[in-house]
């Protein structure tokens, strides 16, 4: 959506956010104007709003702020007023069942990709957090990039690869063959995907003019790196994430469904390994259309 954001709603969403992460179910005031380099005034005009309207409760004991009841209300419209997202948790269940590794929701908020749900399997021990959000920009996000319209790809492809022609072909057949393909593959190695999202998470309003051209080139190293890591051979090669779009009747993708090895394979087992994938997203859209 364009147009200016608003600097004091975001700030009171800072407040609800802040509150609704692992480990912050109870947050001294102090902690709040700590997290979210927030003035008291500030803080407290948000917080004694959010508490009036039942979003925030506050314990006069412990002088401690939780989320409070209204959001429980809210909550409890999120299977009717998102049906398709309910399902996609579902789904993602069964997947990790079957398929016997982790699987996760992903959804796009604005230019993040938030997961929305993350399932394992018995005895799994990869962890992920809910809500956890990801920049929206190469080499991340190509699942939503390859099904998305051309203006978003055009500013998916700008955002990583900046004013370099050749890493811009790339990205551009990297969509094609993954639409073509009808998932995406990400070969990503773990410390690779972590130093990678870590650039990408890096605010170019927050550095210093004379550091951001090196940031710019970093995203493009990085992303180039990613997609050399790809290979059509029969040798195995790590493989981080499978997933694929969720579209609605028109086309337009509403979300993705993915499970994530974290192995070495070859394309044989990277088919197999899809093919229930697919199977639960055809599931998936055929109840929900």
């Amino acid at each position: 959506m364009r147009g200016a954001n608003s600097a004091p709603t975001e700030r009171v969403l800072d407040v609800v956010e802040l509150l609704s992460l692992p480990g912050n179910r109870q947050m001294r005031f102090s902690d709040v104007v700590r997290e979210l380099d927030l003035s008291q005034a500030t803080a407290h005009a948000i917080l004694k709003t959010l508490t009036d309207r039942g979003w925030v409760n506050r314990d006069p004991a412990a002088k401690t702020f939780s989320l409070g009841p209204a959001l429980t209300l809210i909550a409890g419209r999120l299977d009717d007023a998102r049906p398709v997202a309910h399902l996609a948790r579902d789904a993602a269940r069964r997947l990790a069942s079957t398929v016997d590794v982790p699987t996760s929701v992903i959804e796009r908020a604005g230019d993040n990709l938030v997961i929305t749900a993350f399932e394992q399997p018995r005895g799994g021990a990869i962890s992920a957090t809910p809500n956890e959000r990801i920049p929206y920009t190469a080499p991340f996000g190509v699942a939503f990039a390859a099904w998305d319209n051309p203006d978003a790809q055009r500013a998916w492809i700008q955002r990583a690869a900046a004013d370099d022609a050749e890493l811009t072909r790339q990205l551009y057949d990297v969509l094609t063959q993954t639409r073509q393909r009808g998932y995406d593959i990400d070969w990503m190695t773990p410390a690779l995907a972590q130093a990678a999202h870590a650039i990408g998470s890096l605010s170019e309003h927050a550095l210093p003019v004379n550091m951001r051209s090196i940031i710019d080139q970093l995203r493009v190293e990085f992303t180039s790196a990613a997609l050399s890591s790809a290979n059509k051979s029969r040798t195995p090669r790590p493989v981080a994430t499978i997933s694929a779009p969720v579209l609605d009747q028109t086309g337009n993708i509403q979300l993705v469904l993915a499970i994530h090895p974290v192995r070495a394979m070859t394309m044989t087992e990277i088919r197999t390994a899809a093919k229930p994938l697919l199977h639960e997203i055809a599931q998936l859209t055929d109840g929900a259309y």
